[in-house]
């Protein structure tokens, strides 16, 4: 039997295909809701709630910023809460496998909540990874299998974008640094 030698580029290319498809993103995981994030993060999700991100859904109701809406040539009068354009970037997973389907359903992906920034939680959340039972997790096991840390630009942009009919020049660290809610110091060091 005669062995067949295959070029050092093709195996490389090769390589590279299988790593790259085993390369986990935080969107192909399935979403959970903020209530799970909640028992560890009890101080960010009460900052969080006090947020514009937490109120997004709001804004899509009949009269809410109506004079807003209307500058941006929107009917300040219609109810855009089933909306799929505005749904998109108003809740949390619009979409997506566990993501907000209507608030009679998910009332709980309501707004822009902590999966949006932080990727969807199914796999980090779980016991051998970020959980009550694992104190000790690491912050590299957790972003391998999901979880977005730490949360830059590119988590913003597809909403925050010229698409929105209220555009601004978005300054991601202007945003960042007036705060989407407070961060708290951790009590166990997840290095």
């Amino acid at each position: 039997m005669k062995a067949t030698m295959i070029p050092l580029p093709l195996l490389l290319a090769a390589w590279a295909l299988i790593a790259l498809g085993s390369v986990s993103s935080a969107d192909d995981y399935s979403l959970v809701g903020n209530k799970k994030c909640f028992p560890c993060h009890i101080k960010e999700f009460k900052s969080w709630q006090e947020t514009k991100m937490s109120k997004a859904y709001d804004l899509l109701k009949p009269g809410e910023r109506a004079k807003a809406k209307k500058q941006a040539g929107l009917d300040p009068d219609k109810d855009y809460t089933g909306d799929a354009e505005c749904l998109k970037c108003h809740v949390t997973g619009w979409g997506r496998p566990g993501g907000f389907v209507s608030f009679a359903e998910t009332p709980l992906l309501v707004g822009v909540g902590c999966e949006s920034c932080h990727g969807a939680g199914s796999e980090y959340l779980k016991d051998p990874y970020m959980s009550i039972k694992n104190k000790d997790y690491k912050l590299s096991q957790v972003t391998e299998v999901g979880l977005v840390a730490p949360v830059t630009e590119s988590r913003c942009t597809p909403c925050h974008n010229e698409e929105s009919p209220f555009f601004k020049e978005f300054d991601f660290q202007q945003r960042k640094d007036e705060g989407i809610h407070q961060v708290f110091p951790l009590r166990f060091k997840h290095e």
